[in-house]
This record gives structure tokens, sequence and C-alpha cells, in this order.
């Protein structure tokens, strides 16, 4: 039989939230092995938009929802990192855009006044024209107005693959085999190897529902939010990266733009449309996406392109009526941490409501690194290469 494992902590999960922990906890010194069965990022993370959320779009009422200021400060936490001074060095991550924007078609700016008067979000928007605008608004068809976020959109696939990179020697692809209970995990082997951790931490976003069965875990409870978003490439494709306002407190649409293999881009739209677009047939929510792009932005030329629709799952932990959580969650359970993120950009968050968990159960780094010698996992391909 092969020698066990010994680690101070298991990761099971390989996306953004994982790998970040994961490279979070060997900065601090422990010794850590992270399990995907499939591929890095594969799950929530690559078809995820890639924006990193101040929470402006969750304030669109005027008033600061406790979502909102969860979130406020990710984006400089972020940002901080791209430019290799905050906890991670993510400066070969390709930042698609440095802002996300806001606009608002035709006249609806009077229905959301309230929110740009509101004291609250000053300094989070700012109204801009001429030479700031984003090249697809300075078309003379263009009626409506445009806001900047202090917000930015990144290549999700780029930082799974350096996150990739900062957990290498620790990743390990194989199906874990889970035994346990209400005490927490009591045993876990992978690829025929026994791994022995300190703690294990469940982080396999929908994926953990399926964990907990395994290892007899009966809290936390998951629950799904789906969407369905829809993907448009074609040759000539204007870069956007926007929420376009309506008549609600939520986008009408969100749109960013990704580099897809062959040279072109593609959008890939979010917002209102992709949730109330989850039980239609895919040419039907085509057919709608079309009429809303026709609509709002009429002077770019989607004739040459192609449409695709994609169901997303958002796993979360259980909320009273499928709200959306306010923040990243931890949950202990024994010897096991079961945690979502809930959104891309509180990663950080989530690590560090990890690392407080640990100091507070007094884990601190003990065990050496050992070589798993097993095959690391792929880091997956982004959704825009597999559907064209």
């Amino acid at each position: 039989m092969s020698t066990p494992l010994h680690v101070d902590i298991c990761i099971l999960g390989g996306g953004i939230a994982g790998l970040w922990l994961n490279a979070r906890l060997r900065q601090q010194g422990f010794s850590t092995l992270l399990i995907e069965p499939a591929a890095l990022g594969g799950g929530q993370s690559t078809k995820s938009q890639g924006i990193i959320h101040g929470g402006t779009k969750y304030a669109l009422h005027g008033k600061l929802t406790t979502a909102a200021e969860a979130i406020a400060g990710m984006p400089a936490r972020w940002r901080a990192c791209l430019d290799g001074s905050g906890e991670l060095d993510l400066r070969q991550v390709r930042v698609l855009s440095q802002h996300h924007y806001l606009w608002s078609p035709g006249n609806l700016i009077s229905n959301l006044a309230g929110f740009f008067a509101s004291k609250a979000l000053r300094g989070r928007v700012d109204s801009i024209k001429g030479r700031d605008l984003p090249a697809v608004f300075t078309d003379p068809a263009f009626r409506g107005k445009v806001y900047r976020l202090g917000e930015l959109v990144l290549d999700v696939p780029d930082v799974v693959r350096r996150l990739a990179q900062l957990g290498e020697g620790t990743l390990v692809q194989g199906q874990p085999q889970l035994d346990g209970g209400d005490e927490g995990i009591r045993s876990l082997q992978v690829g025929g190897r026994q791994v022995l951790a300190r703690r294990y931490v469940l982080a396999a976003g929908e994926g953990n529902e399926a964990l907990l069965n395994m290892a007899g875990l009966s809290q936390p409870a998951m629950q799904r939010r789906p969407l369905q978003m829809v993907l448009v490439k074609g040759p000539g494709l204007p870069q956007l990266f926007a929420h376009c306002l309506g008549n609600s407190p939520k986008p009408r649409l969100t749109v960013t733009t990704h580099p897809c293999a062959d040279g072109q881009w593609c959008w890939y739209l979010g917002g209102d449309l992709a949730e109330q677009g989850t039980d239609m047939p895919a040419d039907r929510l085509i057919e709608r996406a079309r009429a809303e792009l026709a609509e709002l932005l009429p002077w770019v030329d989607l004739s040459d392109c192609q449409w695709r629709t994609l169901p997303v799952t958002r796993a979360e932990p259980a909320q009273s009526g499928l709200v959306r959580p306010d923040n990243a969650h931890v949950q202990p359970v024994g010897n096991t941490l079961v945690c979502w993120p809930t959104k891309l950009a509180l990663a950080p968050d989530l690590s560090d409501r990890v690392m407080t968990e640990l100091q507070r159960q007094q884990i601190h780094p003990q065990q050496a690194q050992p070589e798993p010698a097993m095959p690391a996992p792929p880091v997956a391909t982004p959704v825009w290469d597999t559907l064209f």
C-alpha cells in the first residue's frame, strides 16, 4: 500500500476560489493539496463574465445594500494583486477592461434619479462623454448616456492559469472518495493514495453537494440559481463591457467581450436577459437577444455573427426564498470547512474567512509539503472556444 499523503489543508475544487485559497495558504506556510476531478476553472469560474464587481449593480435604486457594501472593496484588492502590491502576484493576468460601464438608452435616466443623486455612490460612478467614451458609444446614432464604474473585467481563464502556477506542485487531478459524518471527513482517497489532512475544505461550487452527500454531511444545504447566457461571436465585433440600465433596479443586459482562440471576439450576454431566459428554448432566447441588441445598439452589424446559449448554475449556500447571499460563505463542520464564494470577486474575501476560521481553531502550519507524484489537472478550455 502506498504511503499516505500528510498535509495541513486539503482543498476539494479547482475553481478560482479554491485556487486562490490554495495560493494564500501556501504563502502562509501551510502544506496543501488541491484536488480537482476534471479541469481547473471548468465549473462556475470559466462561465463567469470576469467582472470584479464593486457592488454598483446592487445599488441601482440609490442605496447601498448589504451586498453592495460587502463587495465594495474587492476591485481595489484585485487591482493591488494585478500591479504586484497585493496578497498574490497577478501581474501576468490579462485585464480585458480597466473599467466596467453603465449605459442608459434614451430617456431612461429619469427613472434612476435616486441612483445618480445618492451621496453614497459618489466616487463610484462617473458620467463620461467625448473621448472618454468606449468606442461602441461614439457612433452618431447613440442617444443615451454612459457612466464609468470603478470596476474592472479580467480574462478569467488567464486568472485560472496564473493561480495554477502559484499552486504548482500541490494540484492533483482525480476523483476523491470520501467517508465521514457530522464530525467531518474521516477518510479521503484520490488516485489510490490516502490523504490525511488536519482540515478539509470543500470549495467545489455546485460539486459541493455531491461531496457533502458522499461524506455523509447533512449541513450546510446548497441552493441553485440558474441562468441561460447568450454568446455572440463574429468578425469585427466591437469590445463592450457594460450594464444596460432598464426600468428596474437590475441591469437589463450585461455585456462583456472575450478573446477567442481564432482571434475573434465573443460577446457574453447576462443580466435580466439571462435570468428571464432560464426556461426558454435556445432559439427563442437567441431571438430575444437579437431583438434587444437591435433596439439598444442598432448601429452594430451582427449579421455575420454566430449565436449560442449556455446554461449556467450559480451554486450558493441555501437562503430563504432563494435570494442571493450577500457574502462569501464558510461553515465549519467538524474538521471540514464548507465554502461558497457566491461571486468571483469575493474569492479574496472567502480566503480571509477560511484563514480566520483556521486561526480560531488554532490550526497553524505543521506538516511538510509532500510530493504527490500524481498528474496535475489541466486548465479548462474557455466556453467561447468550446461552443463555436
